[in-house]
């Protein structure tokens, strides 16, 4: 028993129901249109003929109207709302192609048509079961009754079980159609397949992007962090015997920390979609304050940049650089403070680029060997800080065509990165 009275206690049933009606009152207008234009048609005087075309038209009409793009977008929010089940995952959107118009077109006329169907049951049926229920407990007048054929043609008992029977036969239409609707519902209003693949690029898209603001964010936050943690270790070591060493430590941490706030504002700017907070990235132009800012940290720093590196592409000096950041970061964090030598070049169309370290233990990379390259797994960052190390390097020379080697070189830990300055070379 509970069982069949479930449908008439679900919320789900009455919302569908809801949606049906809406369907049933929007085909009205072309029901009233269709009665205005239809005289005026040379279609002859018939009733058959008048007939049917007040059949055909509202259907005709229905399937032109949803061809209408922004049909689509309508349809799939309401549907999206009442009808849940399978509808439930519906991304409402306006139709973009022929397709996707046809089959919103035959949904749309569908659910007007089913929709008016199921209206006129609801506004006819309830009434005249009531009217079935009631019978054997009222003294109705005998020429209703004479009317309906009640008199001495069959028992009235069997009245409230024909009122009963309808109501119920109401309840399983709506039950039906809005289920079969529901079902309908995710072909006729979801997306295409060439909808389906764009948004899957479009996602490609924003993921790219996403990573390409977290390799941003480490790279300038965690150079940083590492310059300004070194720093301040030195500043504090030797701020009672060299003050005036402690003093410009403690202002490279400041420049440091400046630097990682105005990174961060560019990052959170794009995240933001802020242009005004959009911030230039840095440069190879930017390369002298980073080797600054590295030695001063108290690492032994030789490089060597070549005068032509000046002149490479914006797109490969912008990745050149947050190279070199990462690069350096590495040697801080998992090498400590150990010489370090960085060359650039260019050649061959090429931007050349090494960086180098000893091998060896070191209080930063807890006594393994290695150096900054202490653990190959996860990339330079295997010691510790979770840093992501080679993999964001690989990341941004891929990105670039460009080639990369990692690893022990003898007695050092070296990196080295080639980036073609044009696309085809």
């Amino acid at each position: 028993m509970s069982r069949l009275l479930r449908p008439l206690i679900t919320r789900t049933t009455w919302r569908r129901w809801s949606h049906l009606v809406v369907g049933g009152a929007l085909l009205m207008p072309y029901w009233f249109l269709g009665i205005g234009l239809i005289p005026t048609l040379p279609l002859g005087s018939g009733v058959v003929e008048g007939t049917a075309a007040l059949l055909v038209f509202p259907v005709a009409a229905t399937l032109v109207t949803g061809l209408v793009p922004t049909v689509r977008l309508l349809e799939g929010s309401l549907a999206k709302e009442l009808l849940a089940g399978p509808a439930a995952g519906l991304a409402p959107a306006s139709a973009r192609s022929w397709e996707s118009r046809l089959r919103a077109s035959a949904w749309f006329s569908l659910h007007l048509h089913v929709g008016v169907v199921i209206s006129g049951l609801s506004l006819a049926v309830p009434p005249f079961a009531l009217v079935l229920i009631a019978a054997p407990a009222v003294d109705w007048d005998d020429r209703l009754l004479d009317s309906w054929g009640w008199q001495d043609s069959w028992p009235q008992w069997l009245a409230p079980v024909a009122g009963l029977a309808g109501l119920a036969a109401l309840l399983a239409a709506i039950v039906v159609a809005g289920g079969v609707l529901a079902r309908l519902a995710p072909w006729a209003l979801g997306p295409s397949a060439a909808e389906r693949l764009a948004e899957l690029e479009a996602r490609a898209v924003r993921l790219a992007e996403r990573n390409r603001l977290a390799r941003e964010l480490h790279d300038s936050v965690g150079h940083a962090l590492s310059v300004v943690t070194l720093q301040a270790g030195a500043a504090g070591r030797v701020l009672d015997t060299d003050p005036r060493f402690a003093r410009e430590a403690l202002g490279a941490i400041e420049e440091s920390a400046r630097a990682a706030l105005e990174d961060l504002d560019h990052v959170l700017g794009l995240l933001r979609d802020d242009r005004s907070r959009t911030a230039p990235q840095p440069t190879l132009d930017d390369l002298g304050r980073l080797l600054e800012q590295t030695r001063i940290a108290g690492v032994r720093l030789d490089s060597t940049v070549e005068p032509a590196v000046a002149h490479v592409p914006a797109a490969v000096s912008r990745e050149a650089y947050r190279i070199v950041q990462e690069g350096l970061t590495n040697a801080l964090r998992h090498a400590g403070k150990v010489p370090v030598r960085l060359r650039l070049g260019v050649e061959a169309e090429r931007l050349e680029m090494e960086i180098s370290n000893p091998l060896g233990a070191s209080p930063a990379d807890g006594g393994h060997e290695g150096g900054h390259g202490g653990g190959q797994s996860g990339g330079q960052g295997g010691g510790h800080g979770g840093g992501r190390g080679l993999d964001g390097i690989r990341e941004r020379v891929t990105v670039l065509r460009g080639a990369m080697t990692a690893g022990p070189d003898g007695t050092s830990w070296r990196i080295r990165v080639s980036l073609p300055l044009r696309s085809g070379t």
